[in-house]
């Protein structure tokens, strides 16, 4: 058991190292001696775990497929609006990319090598297709603008994307939390836009729309 557990805690420390490295480099630049250095490991202990870069590269895209999954199933529940669902999960995906850097790195390999989906599932276009989906039923509602779906779920990762590179708050301050979340909240409610038939107050968004900013948040 103690054996196991030692290379549970490896395997992981390797995880995050190759995380670190694709997120840097991408998939193409990155290197297992790279991944090794990180961890302080040999490669040739670094290969008893993953014997390849692709295989390294796979477990971290399944392993981030399945946190989106998690994530998606925990708000998407019978009954929910589909509005709230959307802004719930685009919040809550976006701080997740700011902070995990194994989903920042799974979303860039997807991107970078899709032939790496002929291993695991595509991590983006599962994200894609779940945001798309999520807007197409909004609009439905009637909380949502009637834009193309798959465009505005690409713009959202388009952003999501280079936002954690970004300090939002004051020009010369470090970027905080709230502002971060206000920023995205300002987009989810431009994206929206007035739903059709909702009174537009004089603050210029539709009333009891969940996708408006939070006047709490500054």
């Amino acid at each position: 058991m103690i054996k196991q557990e030692r290379a549970r805690r490896t395997r992981e420390k390797v995880l995050d190292a190759a995380a670190e490295e694709f997120s840097a480099q991408g998939y193409s630049r990155a290197t297992l001696n790279a991944v090794a250095q990180r961890t302080g490991m040999t490669k040739g202990a670094l290969y008893g775990h993953f014997a390849s870069k692709r295989l390294l590269a796979g477990a971290l895209l399944l392993q981030s497929r399945k946190v989106w999954e998690e994530m998606r199933q925990a708000r998407d529940v019978p009954g929910a609006a589909a509005g709230a669902v959307l802004e719930s999960l685009v919040l809550d995906l976006a701080h997740r990319l700011k902070e995990d850097v194994r989903l920042r790195a799974a979303l860039r390999l997807a991107t970078d090598c899709p032939a790496l989906a002929q291993m695991v599932p595509d991590i983006f276009e599962d994200v894609q297709r779940g945001l798309a989906n999520l807007i197409r039923r909004a609009q439905g509602e009637g909380s949502m603008a009637p834009r193309p779906p798959e465009l505005v779920a690409q713009l959202l990762l388009a952003v999501m994307h280079g936002a954690p590179h970004v300090s939002f708050g004051p020009p010369g301050a470090c970027g905080s939390a709230g502002a971060y979340e206000a920023a995205w909240r300002l987009l989810l409610a431009a994206l929206a836009g007035p739903a059709a038939g909702a009174p537009v107050p004089e603050g210029g968004t539709p009333a009891g729309c969940s996708l408006c900013p939070d006047p709490r948040v500054v």
